[in-house]
């Protein structure tokens, strides 16, 4: 249902959401498998469907900025310019969490992430939960704990039982989560890119974004940074398109079992090589690069070697991805 306007939907979704049940909706970055941000047993079932550690902090998802207050002490100033120029959008801010609101959702943390998403039936969804006195949706991506993201709501339904109501808003615009910049610790911290480049975050905040390596104090926990996520059934490997070929040639006829995405064309003897071109833009690749490795998942491939990606800053949130996935 990728019409906001089909109401009785919606509200049957913001329903469950006010008696403490799940519901996966859809986001311009990814699915999200939603609870009430501000119950804990609600968002324990999150965490119980995922697989998740209940020290591995959600996002929180709100209609608008107005509702940050609801879940955030403070709000630094050029955390304020960040959310005014990128949402709605695929961004998280994490902030100062107000005390006792939200802790099962912020992992136990004093700190807590949110974002506005930038999805028409993701804004309808959480309007109708604010209006049922739902103030935010804690929303991690909707799936299996450490396992390739959705993109697509037949991606959700294959991770979950029947019972799950699944907000169908086709396929995922940007198709690789938000970029997540730390402002509790009185300048901005990128600790995840996404499809959001490092100048374009500076220009809007108006100041250097540091990476993580380069503020001596710890970083707050954070969704999709430890270092094995993302990850498909099949075995990942980095490869530069020599070595690629090199291998091809040297399985030759024996080559099986085995996928490649690539931007490079490669010479496949075997007929049980499959390979799919990677797009030469940074943003089509974000757009289809969980459905590619969900795709080769239900092939049944043992190997997926995919070719190094340029060093442009635009890849980053795509090298992001896939250095988690084949770690």
């Amino acid at each position: 249902m990728d019409d906001p306007s089909n109401k009785e939907t919606i509200a049957e979704a913001a329903r469950r959401i006010k008696a403490a049940e799940l519901v996966a909706f859809p986001t311009e970055t990814v699915y999200g498998l939603g609870a009430d941000a501000s119950s804990d047993a609600a968002v324990a079932k999150i965490f119980a469907a995922k697989g998740r550690p209940a020290d591995h902090p959600l996002i929180v998802h709100v209609a608008d900025a107005a509702r940050v207050d609801d879940f955030a002490s403070s709000v630094p100033p050029f955390a304020a310019r960040l959310m005014k120029a990128f949402w709605p959008g695929p961004l998280t801010v994490i902030l100062p969490r107000k005390a006792g609101v939200a802790a099962a959702a912020a992992g136990g943390q004093d700190s807590i992430g949110l974002r506005c998403p930038a999805h028409p039936v993701a804004l309808a969804f959480l309007k109708a939960c604010q209006e049922l006195g739902v103030s935010g949706v804690a929303g991690p991506s909707a799936n299996r704990f450490g396992r390739v993201s959705p993109t697509t709501a037949a991606h959700v339904r294959s991770e979950f039982s029947d019972d799950l109501m699944v907000l169908d808003g086709g396929p995922c615009e940007v198709g690789i989560e938000s970029s997540i910049v730390d402002c509790t610790r009185g300048r901005p911290v990128l600790l995840r890119p996404g499809v959001l480049t490092h100048a374009q975050l500076e220009a809007a905040c108006g100041e250097p974004v540091l990476a993580q390596d380069e503020v001596d104090e710890a970083a707050p926990r954070a969704s999709g940074t430890l270092e094995s996520h993302y990850a498909p059934t099949a075995k990942v490997r980095l490869m530069d398109a020599g070595a690629i070929q090199t291998a091809l040639d040297l399985l030759g006829l024996d080559a099986a079992n085995i996928a490649i995405y690539a931007r490079s064309v490669v010479r496949i003897q075997s007929e049980k090589v499959i390979y799919r071109r990677m797009p030469d833009d940074a943003l089509a690749t974000a757009q289809q690069l969980f459905a590619v490795l969900r795709d080769f998942d239900a092939k049944g491939v043992k190997l997926i070697w995919i070719e190094n990606l340029p060093d442009a800053a635009e890849w980053d949130g795509v090298r992001d991805r896939l250095a988690r996935a084949s770690a």
